[in-house]
């Protein structure tokens, strides 16, 4: 399965035209859309868990959330690198999420949960939760021209994106995809880092990345601190 993927192709050969006009008019209206119930549910599960871990002196455990985390490889990965804080995995699919199940039991602080990532944010900036930090793995790029409001940066809920905080790290094998994000952020007045992963040195941290990686693609991070 892994070597074997072709490069993003899309119609849109840069930053897209509408993008300023498309985040201006999201940073300055509300989303009134419903939460999915699935997702109420998945949060509820994720409060609770997440009180039950406890507080430390100072305040909460740090929490990351990986969205969009597929089969919870990367979930795994970052469970590890932080011991010390509680690690969120939010995917739509249930399968993807059976399959990272089916990998071995779960660190202690790693929940894997099933819900939709737009309302799942919304419900965690209505309960004033904030981030350590949040990734973005290899999102959807939805290369299509027509497909830009699909794009986190180009969705709705990119407030709630930016209320959440913390560090936001953003991979993708489409560099347009992060231009965009970075472009979207200093809208929004966050500066942000774009860099190539060195190819010499790429721990492949999620199925996507392992994929993209054999196959000889450039691969791209963003990084950022969300106030």
């Amino acid at each position: 399965m892994f070597g074997n993927s072709k490069p993003v192709i899309s119609n849109q050969p840069g930053i897209h035209q509408d993008l300023t006009r498309t985040v201006q008019r999201h940073l300055t209206r509300a989303w009134q859309a419903p939460v999915a119930e699935h997702t109420r549910n998945a949060f509820a599960e994720a409060a609770a868990w997440r009180a039950a871990q406890g507080k430390r002196e100072g305040g909460d455990v740090p929490l990351i959330l990986d969205s969009g985390c597929g089969t919870a490889r990367s979930s795994r990965w970052l469970a590890a690198q932080h011991p010390d804080a509680l690690v969120i995995a939010l995917d739509q699919s249930a399968h993807r999420l059976a399959r990272g199940r089916e990998a071995g039991p779960l660190p202690s602080n790693l929940l894997l949960l099933r819900a939709e990532c737009a309302d799942f944010w919304r419900l965690a900036e209505e309960a004033g939760w904030r981030l350590a930090a949040h990734y973005l793995l290899y999102p959807n790029p939805w290369p299509k021209a027509a497909h830009l409001k699909r794009r986190w940066h180009g969705h709705p809920v990119f407030p709630s994106l930016l209320n959440l905080g913390g560090t936001l790290e953003v991979r993708s094998n489409w560099p347009i995809y992060l231009q965009e994000m970075q472009a979207a952020l200093a809208q929004a007045s966050v500066p942000a880092t774009l860099d190539a992963l060195p190819a010499d040195a790429i721990e492949a941290i999620t199925d996507f990345e392992l994929k993209y990686r054999d196959s000889g693609h450039a691969l791209w991070r963003l990084c950022a601190h969300l106030p």
